[in-house]
C-alpha cells in the first residue's frame, strides 16, 4: 500500500512539474518592438584623473511597435545615467541616453547598465568600463624666505 501511494505522489508531482514548465513559456508577439544599441560596450580605455566621461548610447527600434523603456538601471552609485526617452520610440527610429562614470575613482572599472523595455528580448545589459589613472601630485611648495 505504502509503494502505492508513494507511486501516485511521484506521478502527480511530476505531471505538476510538467505543466508549470508548459504554462512559463512566453508567447512572444511577431509585431513586438525591437531594441538595437549602436554598442553594448563602451571602452573608455585609460583617461586621467577627473576627466570628462560622459558618454552615450545610442539605440534603434527595429520591431513593429512603439518601443518604451520602462527603466534604466546602474549597477552601483558610482555610473549616473542622464534621463532615458520616456515616450515612445516608433518603429525605425532611434533614440539616446547618457552615461556618466566618477573619474575620482582611481582604477580600473567595470560597471553594467540594465535597459528593461517593452521589446522582445525585455532587458539589455550594457557595460562601460576603462581605467582612471592616480590624480597629478600636487606641486611642490617652497617655503618663504627666512627673514634675518
Amino acid at each position: 500500500m505504502k509503494k502505492v501511494l508513494a507511486a501516485a505522489i511521484l506521478f502527480f508531482g511530476l505531471a505538476l512539474t510538467g505543466k508549470a514548465q508548459e504554462s512559463a513559456t512566453p508567447n512572444i508577439d511577431p509585431n513586438a518592438p525591437e531594441i538595437k544599441f549602436e554598442q553594448e560596450v563602451i571602452d573608455y580605455g585609460t583617461i586621467d584623473y577627473d576627466a570628462n566621461t560622459l558618454r552615450e548610447f545610442k539605440f534603434k527600434n527595429t520591431g513593429k511597435s512603439p518601443l518604451i523603456l520602462s527603466n534604466v538601471q546602474v549597477s552601483c552609485g558610482c555610473t549616473n545615467v542622464d534621463s532615458w526617452p520616456k515616450d515612445p520610440i516608433a518603429p525605425g527610429k532611434s533614440a539616446s541616453f547618457k552615461v556618466k562614470y566618477d573619474s575620482k575613482r582611481v582604477g580600473k572599472f567595470d560597471k553594467k547598465i540594465t535597459v528593461t523595455s517593452n521589446s522582445k528580448v525585455p532587458s539589455t545589459v550594457l557595460t562601460i568600463k576603462g581605467e582612471v589613472k592616480p590624480a597629478p601630485a600636487a606641486p611642490a611648495t617652497t617655503a618663504p624666505a627666512e627673514k634675518k
